[in-house]
């Protein structure tokens, strides 16, 4: 009998050094042509966790989950699961960009798609952004990322700019958009 996923709650909170095998197993099964400019990872695979992506620059999201059969029976293989991540962080090292927040990176777990988990881990960074005195946030997405983009402009984010054809991915030319938002109340 196979079973399937209930998510029954979702928290966000910082990543810790401990994740890395957890979020890099993540970035591997989440890795797709709709949101990747970088080649597929393969073995030997690169740390998680490096001088560029430290663990503060992660929040995850941790799913309370409860593995059901078919039957709708608990199987008993439930509970807490990482189910996402986002990466936030300043644009640049500028102190005249200091105000600014950008996501480099987010990624739901397939089990956990649909259950608004990449909704709870976007609010939770511009929370997180404001809380570190940023009064902007901004990010990037691959022009045919239409789930994604949709996403991002529900929560208020809006296209500020099109790097047209920036992108050769398998064969074919994709824009780079860039999208933005305020963060005042």
């Amino acid at each position: 009998m196979s079973a399937t996923t209930t998510l029954h709650s979702v928290s966000v909170r910082p990543a810790l050094s401990a994740d890395e095998e957890a979020l890099g197993g993540l970035d591997r099964a989440t890795w797709s042509t709709l949101h990747a400019v970088m080649p597929r990872p393969g073995p030997p695979y690169d740390p998680f966790f490096d001088e560029r992506h430290r663990p503060g620059d992660f929040l995850v999201a941790e799913a309370v989950t409860e593995a059901v059969t078919e039957a709708g029976a608990p199987d008993g293989s439930g509970g807490t699961r990482i189910a996402g991540y986002i990466r936030l962080v300043p644009p640049t090292p500028l102190a005249c960009n200091a105000h600014v927040r950008q996501i480099q990176g987010l990624a739901v777990a397939a089990w956990a798609r649909g259950a608004g988990v990449g909704r709870t881990l976007l609010r939770a960074a511009c929370a997180e952004a404001r809380r570190q005195g940023a009064n902007r946030i901004t990010l990037r997405v691959l022009g045919h990322n239409t789930p994604a983009r949709a996403l991002y402009a529900s929560e208020g984010f809006a296209v500020e700019g099109v790097l047209s054809g920036e992108f050769f991915l398998h064969g074919r030319y994709v824009d780079d958009v860039l999208m933005g938002r305020s963060l005042a109340p």
